[in-house]
């Protein structure tokens, strides 16, 4: 049942029936207006071939015209009949008339009520003769009229007599009907042929489309393996290639959900497990109560870090789905930053350097933040005490470059192989931390397109160092 108010869904365009119609209405169009020109073209056969037979008529009443008198009284005469006219009546299903007017346009013969021609002879017309065709009435029939000025001469006088032909126009009416059926019946035909072949071409170019959606249809919920677009048209490879695209993108965020899942459960079993024992330590009154509550705040300061970077580490996945990024100012979350981390550089005595150029990038605060965070917070934990730390931010062509410089030990080859890795710490190493801020680092570098390396810097053959750098491009200005 529908809700009151609730708009019903829209019926979906049908592939087949958009490229049929695009098809077929064009035929038919053409077909249409190639039916009526057609059908023109033979009535104007079919009229010249009658036309021609009502010129035949006035010839033959024509050559029976004489002369009979002489001087002034002579005068247009012809022994003349209806029955001269027979033969040229088809089927009996037409009717001849006739009249001839003389020199001075008396009546000469046939129809006294056949109106008079009064009209004009053409230019340049189909037969070689004073002839023309028009179309008129009769008795209330429409007619189809010849008329003819034939020449008449005697001994002693000679002139141009007038010969009318009409005749009805029921052949003619039914010869056009034939044709328009005869023409109907062909294009009829033709249309179906095209239709048929419109309907097969049509169903078998969309038969890719229909298996491929079988077969995405018939794939298990986690299934996201690319299409197989070996044997799909052309036309729609680009949308395969860009499904594929996108389940990729799916695939890869399910793999980190679920290493995400695997890597929390597995880092968050160990501090809850030693703050279980503590806890149950405290209780026997195995250990001084205000130890026993130490110990515990340590495990649980550790465990919050750990929970906290995770959660960082799965927003920085939740950055790379977004589209709007606003443009920040990296120079000043760098002071931000490094005026929070103040009372661990103080605490450690370290002789720290800032200095930094307005650095517009594309980038969330937050992501700025975390990554400078990360970066500054494990290059106080490596340097020892009164060691040297620079903090350098500069400008490089169209990349802004962030250059954080400790005093540490470096990171041997090994390290450097799996430093960027989820949970890749040496927990025997002094101030190791939960191994998730390097892997922080570079998602968020990966994120904003830019590049992330940590390099040793050599002094005198001998490792004085360790140098962490980020390139993020510039925003583009306005």
């Amino acid at each position: 049942m529908r809700l009151i108010g609730q708009a019903a869904p829209r019926r979906r365009a049908s592939l087949r029936r958009q490229l049929m119609a695009g098809i077929l209405l064009p035929v038919l169009l053409f077909v249409g207006f190639n039916t009526v020109v057609l059908y023109r073209q033979m009535l104007r056969a079919a009229d010249t071939a009658y036309d021609r037979t009502l010129l035949a008529s006035a010839k033959a009443i024509g050559e029976q015209l004489e002369i009979e008198g002489r001087g002034e009284q002579a005068r247009l005469s012809g022994k003349l009949s209806y029955a001269a006219l027979e033969a040229f009546e088809a089927d009996n299903r037409s009717r001849l008339f006739y009249r001839v007017t003389g020199f001075a346009g008396e009546m000469v013969a046939g129809f006294p009520d056949l109106r008079p021609w009064s009209g004009r002879l053409p230019d340049r017309g189909p037969y070689a003769a004073l002839v023309n065709f028009y179309d008129d009435e009769y008795q209330g029939l429409p007619v189809r009229v010849a008329v003819l000025l034939q020449p008449v001469s005697g001994s002693e006088r000679q002139g141009m007599a007038t010969i009318q032909v009409a005749e009805t126009l029921e052949l003619r009416q039914t010869l056009a009907r034939q044709i328009l059926l005869d023409t109907l019946w062909r294009q009829a035909g033709l249309v179906l042929v095209i239709a048929a072949v419109v309907v097969a071409v049509v169903h078998r170019v969309t038969r890719p489309v229909r298996a491929l959606s079988a077969e995405l249809a018939g794939r298990a919920e986690n299934d996201l393996r690319p299409i197989d677009a070996a044997q799909a048209p052309r036309e729609i490879a680009p949308l395969i290639e860009g499904a594929n695209l996108h389940m990729a993108r799916l695939s890869q965020l399910l793999e980190h959900q679920k290493r995400f899942v695997r890597d929390s459960s597995h880092q968050l079993r160990t501090p809850l497990a030693v703050l279980k024992t503590q806890v149950q330590s405290a209780l026997r009154g195995d250990v001084e109560p205000r130890l026993a509550l130490e110990e515990i705040a340590q495990t649980v300061q550790g465990a919050t870090e750990l929970a906290n970077q995770m959660l960082a580490l799965a927003k920085v996945e939740q950055l790379r789905q977004q589209d709007d990024v606003p443009v920040s100012d990296w120079a000043s979350i760098v002071h931000a930053v490094a005026l929070d981390l103040s009372a661990l550089v103080a605490d450690k005595s370290l002789d720290f350097e800032l200095e930094t150029q307005a650095a517009p990038v594309r980038a969330h605060e937050w992501s700025l933040r975390e990554l400078t965070r990360n970066l500054l917070h494990n290059a106080v934990r490596h340097s020892p005490p009164g060691g040297r730390l620079a903090i350098r931010l500069a400008l490089r062509g169209s990349q802004a470059e962030l250059c954080i410089s400790d005093a540490g030990p470096g990171i041997s080859a090994a390290q450097r192989e799996r430093m960027f890795q989820p949970f890749s710490t040496d927990a025997t190493a002094p101030g190791a931390g939960s191994g998730l801020g390097l892997a922080i680092c570079q998602g968020i570098v990966e994120t904003l397109h830019g590049q992330i390396a940590l390099e040793n810097r050599v002094e005198q053959g001998r490792v004085s160092g360790l140098d962490a750098r980020v390139s993020l491009p510039l925003a583009a200005p306005g």
